[in-house]
C-alpha cells in the first residue's frame, strides 16, 4: 500500500484540530508504518528476544495517541516522534527487565556493525541509551540521527528529510556517531 506523505499529514492536523474521524483514516495508514519500523528493529536482534513486535507497536501507538495536541507539522515530524518513543520504550523495557531478572542470559543488541561491549544485553541497551544522552549534550544531530536510525528503523535517505539534511550527511555523521559511541561503550 503506497501513502501519500501529504495524505498523513493532513489527517494529522485534521486530527490535531478536533476532528475525531481523521484519527480513523489514519490509524491504518500509520499502523502498518510503525509495524515496518518495529519490525526492522526486531531483525537486528536475535530469536529468543521477548519484547515481540506487536507489543513494541501497540506500546508506541498508545503513547503517540496520546500526544493529540502536538504540534504536528508533517508525515516525518510523526515517524521522528514515533521513533523517540520507540527508543524509550526499549529503554523501559531493558530497565525492567534488569531490576527483575538480573545477570539472566538474553539477548545481544547490537548498533550495526558496533558491537556494544557490556555484561548483560539489558545492560547494553541502557549503556547505548546514556551513550546517546551524551553524544548530545555535545552533537544532538548526531544522537538524532542514530535514534531515527537504529531505535525508529528510518533510511538515511529518511532521515535526512527528518533532520533536514542530505543524504550524505546523515552517512557521514552515521558512520561518526557510531565510532563515538563505540568509544564510549567500549569505554566504559
Amino acid at each position: 500500500m503506497t501513502i501519500e506523505p501529504n495524505e498523513i499529514t493532513r489527517y494529522l492536523r485534521d486530527w490535531r484540530n478536533g476532528n475525531a474521524s481523521a484519527l480513523d483514516e489514519i490509524l491504518p495508514l500509520v499502523y502498518e508504518e510503525l509495524r515496518r519500523i518495529a519490525r526492522r528493529y526486531r531483525s537486528k536482534e536475535r530469536g529468543e528476544h521477548t519484547l515481540q513486535t506487536t507489543e513494541i507497536i501497540n506500546e508506541a501507538y498508545l503513547k503517540l495517541l496520546n500526544q493529540r495536541e502536538n504540534d504536528w507539522q508533517d508525515r516525518t515530524h510523526f515517524f521522528a516522534v514515533a521513533a523517540r518513543v520507540m527508543r524509550n520504550l526499549l529503554v523501559d523495557y531493558a530497565r525492567t527487565r534488569n531490576y527483575r531478572k538480573r545477570g539472566s542470559g538474553a539477548e545481544r543488541v547490537s548498533l550495526e556493525d558496533v558491537a556494544v561491549f557490556t555484561d548483560e544485553p539489558d545492560d547494553q541497551i541502557l549503556a547505548l541509551d546514556e551513550a546517546l544522552r551524551n553524544l548530545a549534550g555535545f552533537d544532538e544531530r548526531k544522537s538524532r540521527i542514530v535514534e531515527l536510525r537504529y531505535f525508529g528503523g528510518l533510511s538515511a535517505a529518511e532521515t535526512a528529510d527528518v533532520i533536514g539534511v542530505s543524504e550524505i550527511t546523515v552517512k557521514r555523521e552515521w558512520l561518526k556517531a557510531k565510532a563515538w559511541l563505540y568509544d564510549a561503550i567500549a569505554g566504559s
